[in-house]
């Protein structure tokens, strides 16, 4: 990173409960991209020094620009693992998770359950929603540090646990997930990524994965609350959703859910904690059409708020980050 990359960008805004953000200097055709390349480097030293980054005034308008924009900004990855359907525009850039408008996304950290997650997300607003729709952004150190310690202690003994269910009905399908749907393809990705599986009558597919709850961000060694305890758990789903599936599929049949690494059943009351110490480090700002937001997918969590009126998000997952470099506390070795 040059001085004069750092000094040819304005200061940083910090406003209390708003994620810290930037006002760019492009307009006109290609400038957006030519502006991501030319302060690359003290755009990611930003990001990384404050875990997230609101950049306004890019003036993003499509998923041609916006891609070239992303692709400046970090090494692209191909989504695996999906938990919900997503546009793939191009490679590596995708739609927002289509999740239901009028239901909150809890805060999670993107493929905290992989064991190549992302190190940084890209995400850029080219239609911003009547109301509402934010994506918001939570420092996961702060988070560690506001739970009940017992919970955390438990949760570093045990680890979590995903455990997923793969039909053609509901939820992302088998090769939304893996990319194919060829059993023995599936097999080969699951015992590569120390991911239990087991086929169903009909076709279906269950899957249960173990990973550590706590890291050490592989850049500067804090540690931090990473993984998808309390978004992909039963007890955050909307209470009618969650009693028709049950009824229909069983408790076992969820699309997904979360346990303790031990297998015990995670109980609302801890879903609860976990969102309230979310809650009380949580960052947000309205998209505004244009903005790019840059988040340290390790350091920092995010959600989607709900929404009214058509919202356009575009995501790209960058920097693959070796989950057995940040020091889990439950070791995870590919069969």
């Amino acid at each position: 990173m040059t001085t004069s990359s750092l000094t040819s960008l304005h200061n940083v805004e910090l406003h209390p409960g708003k994620p810290p953000m930037l006002q760019a200097e492009a307009s006109g055709a290609g400038d957006a991209e030519h502006w991501a390349a030319k302060h690359r480097d003290a755009l990611r030293a930003l990001a990384a020094e404050h875990g997230s980054l609101l950049v306004r005034g890019l003036g993003l308008r499509d998923a041609a620009e916006t891609g070239a924009v992303f692709r400046q900004l970090g090494s692209l990855m191909t989504e695996t693992e999906a938990f919900a359907p997503r546009r793939r525009y191009a490679e590596g850039v995708y739609s927002a998770s289509k999740w239901p408008p009028n239901q909150h996304m809890c805060m999670h950290h993107e493929l905290s359950y992989a064991l190549e997650p992302p190190g940084l997300m890209l995400f850029a607003c080219l239609v911003a929603p009547m109301a509402r729709g934010e994506t918001p952004v939570a420092d996961s150190p702060s988070v560690l540090q506001a739970l009940p310690s017992e919970l955390v202690e438990r949760f570093e003994r045990t680890g979590w646990l995903l455990v997923r269910n793969y039909n053609e009905e509901i939820g992302a399908s088998i090769a939304a997930s893996f990319g194919t749907d060829d059993r023995r393809a599936v097999e080969t990705y699951c015992r590569a990524n120390a991911i239990k599986f087991e086929w169903q009558p009909g076709g279906g597919l269950r899957t249960s994965q173990r990973r550590g709850a706590v890291v050490r961000h592989p850049r500067t060694g804090q540690r931090c609350w990473f993984n998808q305890i309390a978004f992909l758990n039963q007890w955050t789903m909307d209470p009618e959703v969650r009693e028709y599936l049950v009824d229909i599929y069983g408790e076992d049949g969820l699309p997904f859910n979360t346990r303790f690494g031990n297998g015990d059943p995670i109980g609302p009351d801890v879903v609860q904690a976990v969102d309230e110490a979310y809650e009380a480090h949580t960052l947000r700002e309205p998209w505004q059409a244009g903005d790019l937001l840059l988040v340290d997918n390790v350091r920092t969590a995010h959600g989607r708020e709900e929404f009214e009126g058509p919202r356009e998000v575009l995501v790209a997952m960058a920097d693959a980050v070796h989950l057995a470099d940040c020091s889990p506390t439950i070791k995870v070795t590919a069969s």
